[in-house]
């Protein structure tokens, strides 16, 4: 059985280890936490959980926006599109 992605910009056949392949798996969980978190609003757990998601995924835009800032402004724009918030 397949799970259905929220972002379906990026395919599953491309580079697992990529930075944008990470980002919106990130991505994807903090979508699904999030609407953990509203039906749930006193988990903890799962708040602190989503927080760390958020700090990994910024560092890891971080990054690619030092290394290669062409794939940067493409990511960012793929995300934009999925309309998901960055900061």
């Amino acid at each position: 059985m397949k799970k259905k992605s929220f972002i379906p910009v990026i395919s599953h056949e491309e580079n697992r280890g990529s930075v944008e392949f990470q980002v919106f798996r990130f991505s994807n969980r903090i979508i699904r936490l999030t609407a953990h978190l509203k039906l749930h609003k006193k988990d903890y757990s799962s708040e602190i959980g989503i927080r760390k998601i958020l700090g990994k995924r910024q560092r890891l835009l971080d990054y690619l926006w030092k290394k290669d800032k062409v794939r940067h402004k493409k990511l960012i724009s793929q995300l934009k599109k999925a309309k998901i918030k960055i900061r």
